[in-house]
């Protein structure tokens, strides 16, 4: 097993208190930390513990030696580094994992991402230290852990980028995002099934309604055993997925905000969104909106209805 660098894990209220405990034992430096419970760390080696969860996230050279003499047996109470393949075995069993980007944000595409695992893929995946994108803030790191996954052996994988103009289009003709994105997933499976028909399991997050995916896909996909479940980024094949997507989303935003004289498109939905959206109306014009950005959301309409269109000419 190749050195582990990167690990997050779940934990409880009572775990995350035995930890800290530990830490201190060990005599490790602890440092405030946004959105963490506490953080500590010493020269190959740092542990922090984030509110959402809670849960743990180590990294460094020593991850390795400290999940299996000290995380393990003295917080978690079980053996799993090394077990992956034991407890669960579906993960490295050969499988197509499908995620997407940009589905919550204002600006830039929806990016629907799949990738094709089998056993070796995953362990590969593991040692990169391969993750839900939402897990990992920095835009670099998406782009470097992108990077190093396409040099994986074996790892094969289809990145279907869906533009402002097109999703608009799609998402008038479709009525709903979800049967968009049904299609979006079903698209990317079976764009994979061509380049690996014997593939006989794919798995996706959960629909609100799961009979709208399987609608979607077409007489390729049919024949594939379809998994739809919650936080399906703890899957190797998934959460390559979403890394790929994530990584396609940030490089277009980067692009396209050049396009119309600003430094950045940002993300998400936020009061400096909005601010970023009335001066591309008012430098632009309203129609330049439905090539950068999704018009459903309500943000189209706050700043459409607030700015003035610029004078012809």
């Amino acid at each position: 097993m190749a050195n582990l660098t990167t690990y997050t894990k779940p934990l409880t209220a009572e775990q995350a208190g035995r930890l800290r405990g530990l830490l201190d034992a060990k005599g490790m430096k602890f440092e405030a930390k946004p959105y963490c419970l506490y953080a500590a760390s010493r020269p190959g080696l740092s542990v922090a513990v984030y509110e959402k969860g809670p849960k743990v996230v180590v990294q460094g050279k020593e991850t390795e030696d400290f999940i299996l003499h000290t995380l393990e047996p003295e917080v978690l109470g079980v053996a799993e580094l090394g077990y992956e393949e034991v407890h669960n075995p579906d993960m490295f069993a050969p499988h197509i994992g499908v995620d997407e980007s940009g589905k919550g944000d204002f600006f830039g595409p929806l990016v629907i991402a799949g990738a094709y695992v089998d056993a070796v893929v995953a362990r590969k995946l593991r040692e990169a230290g391969v993750m839900d994108s939402k897990r990992i803030s920095s835009d670099a790191r998406i782009k470097a852990i992108s990077q190093e996954m396409k040099r994986i052996p074996g790892l094969v994988t289809e990145v279907v980028v869906i533009g402002p103009e097109r999703y608009n289009d799609l998402y008038d003709q479709f009525g709903n995002l979800n049967r968009l994105l049904a299609w979006g997933h079903a698209k990317v499976i079976e764009l994979l099934l061509d380049k690996v028909p014997q593939c006989p399991r794919a798995v996706s997050d959960q629909f609100a309604n799961p009979l709208v995916l399987e609608r979607a896909l077409q007489k390729k996909g049919r024949s594939i055993v379809l998994e739809q479940r919650t936080k399906a980024e703890s899957d190797p094949a998934v959460a390559a997925a979403s890394i790929l997507a994530r990584e396609k989303f940030v490089s277009w935003l980067a692009e396209h905000g050049r396009r119309f004289d600003v430094e950045e498109l940002p993300k998400g939905v936020s009061p400096a969104v909005k601010e970023v959206a009335r001066t591309i109306f008012l430098r632009f014009g309203g129609g330049s909106l439905r090539s950068v950005a999704k018009t459903h959301f309500k943000t189209a309409a706050e700043v459409c209805h607030g700015g003035q269109e610029p004078p012809d000419g």
